[in-house]
């Protein structure tokens, strides 16, 4: 039972050396991953090439496999291009077994003192993220060393030796049982490289690790699909092409696994590179048979999973894709994409308000206010999607782009409740009521109302793009706001004090709707403060404090914004 226990232990080991390096590798290269996948996806071989980098960086195809899924699921790559990164992903994660099969144990005891010096003293930043990788790599090394050591003790039983001879009476077996300790591991390199080294100690025969080797690379295909289930169908898409792929390999080499044998295994004294030469080949040779035939498997997947409608501005999640979670930059890709959906309903809402006013169109009235759900919907969603994802796993950047799109969100969501009450006030002050504004308060409003819906644009630039330029631009134009509300305040004033009839009707809504465009103009600035604060171009306070006070501690800013600070 100890022996069972030390080799469970070794195996939990490796996967978990497996994952540590899967998951830093995408803390600190995410985006330049994104950018080489990208890169590549113009032509097929370029495509392949990229999957091969990515992937033996990574180790793991199924974390490519997602990251490209989340790109076809957000329109930035074609499904032929795609398909051509996963076949070279899997070449990739090959080339990997074939390195680790080989006898690094002596760099395990350097990359675990390493990974733990530089992690302990610069944690949090991308240099402790690579002492968590060199942390990784060091317990893969040592666990395939325990694996070797354990396996030799376990053998010595009867029972083991009895129920592992039983493995090679079907190859069918063999394929189902890599295929699920794949699965169960979430990592077809891990699998591999147990059975390379499980075949050296002669604790399986070679036959048999070869059935587990296909075995492992069908469940690496399938482990995609399952992860990517309930994904949007244009994620899910990639996964099945890539499963088709291997179930297709595998049909067209497992019945002549055999010939390896007899030709290859008398040249090679190493039964482990045996093994992982093996797996190597298979998808050395299901990329070169298939990379000509990926539009004609794109089309089978296309058929199989078809794309559906294009929907409306409905409140749909059309880009939060849960598959993407495991990849930070991708994953704040798509809310970023979301929060800009969320943007446009706000958009639309805004400049239907003018529409209204005007023509005291009610029935446009009712359907602008029933967007404000839509607006409301879409900020839960994306707040949710945000929330699932691991804080931990997010460099500084991507912290700071967290937050941004946070209260880039609650803004949009903010704009949307004042919206929908100044169009309830007007439903209720001047439509049903048959007033009517004056020439002069009805210029004011439209100007007003410009001056907003251009702000609102040069706000959704600013998220998205970052530019500091814009961002002081933004914050002025708070203050450019404030001084027109409060002239044209002066001048309905005036015109009260002259008795003008109109004027006096619609008074209470014209200065209403006069503080609210201020209030939803000061959200659209808050849009800034994030961009500026990182950039250090804001000022502790925007308060002058006399020679006396200046060394008096500062209240706290109030709480109407994120930030009240002022650019220096």
């Amino acid at each position: 039972m100890t022996h069972l226990l030390n080799l469970l232990a070794a195996i939990a080991l490796l996967v978990w050396g497996t994952h540590l390096v899967r998951k830093d590798t995408l803390r600190v290269l995410g985006a330049n991953l994104r950018w080489i996948l990208a890169q590549g996806a113009s032509r097929r071989l370029g495509a392949m090439a990229s999957g091969i980098g990515v992937t033996a960086l990574l180790q793991s195809s199924t974390a490519t496999a997602l990251i490209v899924s989340s790109f076809v699921g957000q329109g930035l790559m074609a499904l032929p291009a795609a398909l051509a990164v996963m076949l070279g992903a899997d070449v990739g994660t090959s080339l990997m077994a074939v390195l680790f099969s080989r006898d690094l144990s002596w760099l395990s005891p350097l990359f675990i003192f390493v990974g733990v010096v530089l992690f302990i003293a610069r944690q949090a930043t991308n240099l402790g993220y690579v002492g968590r990788i060199l942390i990784g790599l060091g317990l893969m090394l040592l666990a395939l060393h325990l694996v070797t050591v354990s396996a030799n003790e376990l053998t010595q039983a009867p029972a083991a030796r009895a129920l592992l001879a039983s493995l090679g009476s079907d190859r069918m077996l063999e394929i189902t049982v890599g295929a699920l300790l794949a699965v169960m591991s979430y990592s077809s390199l891990a699998i591999v490289l147990l059975t390379a080294t499980l075949a050296s100690t002669q604790v399986v025969t070679v036959d048999v690790a070869l059935g587990l080797v296909l075995g492992a690379n069908l469940g690496s295909g399938l482990l995609a699909v399952l992860t990517t289930l309930r994904s949007p169908i244009e994620a899910r898409q990639v996964p099945l092409g890539n499963l088709m792929f291997k179930v297709l390999g595998v049909a067209l080499l497992a019945p002549v696994a055999g010939l390896w044998l007899r030709h290859v295994q008398p040249v090679l004294a190493d039964t482990a590179m045996v093994v992982v030469l093996f797996h190597l080949l298979f998808n050395v040779l299901v990329a070169a048979v298939f990379i000509g035939l990926t539009a004609v498997v794109a089309r089978a997947v296309a058929y199989l999973l078809p794309m559906a409608p294009a929907s409306n501005l409905n409140g749909r999640q059309r880009h939060l894709d849960n598959s993407a979670l495991a990849t930070p930059s991708v994953a704040l890709s798509c809310a970023v994409r979301e929060a800009m959906h969320q943007a446009d309903v706000v958009e639309t809402m805004l400049r239907g308000v003018l529409d209204v006013i005007q023509r005291n169109d009610l029935a446009l009235a009712q359907s602008l206010q029933k967007m404000d759900d839509t607006v409301d919907r879409l900020y839960s969603d994306i707040k949710y999607y945000l929330t699932k994802m691991s804080r931990e796993s997010l460099s500084e950047k991507e912290g700071h782009r967290w937050a941004e799109i946070i209260s880039f969100t609650i803004n949009m969501e903010q704009i949307g409740d004042i919206i929908e009450h100044i169009l309830g006030d007007i439903e209720k002050k001047k439509i049903k009521s048959g007033r009517n504004f004056s020439e002069a308060g009805m210029a004011e409003i439209c100007q007003l109302h410009g001056h907003l819906v251009d702000n609102l644009q040069l706000g959704m630039s600013v998220f998205l793009n970052g530019n500091l330029a814009d961002a002081r631009k933004l914050l002025e134009e708070k203050t450019r706001f404030r001084d027109m509300e409060l002239v044209y305040s002066a001048k309905h004033i005036t015109r009260l004090a002259d008795n003008e009839l109109q004027s006096i009707e619609t008074s209470s809504l014209h200065l209403d709707l006069i503080s609210d465009f201020k209030r939803i103009n000061s959200h659209i600035s808050s849009i800034a403060y994030p961009i500026l604060d990182s950039a250090g171009a804001l000022a502790p306070s925007r308060l002058r404090h006399s020679a006396q006070d200046s060394s008096a501690p500062r209240a706290p800013p109030p709480a109407e914004t994120p930030s009240r600070r002022s650019p220096i």
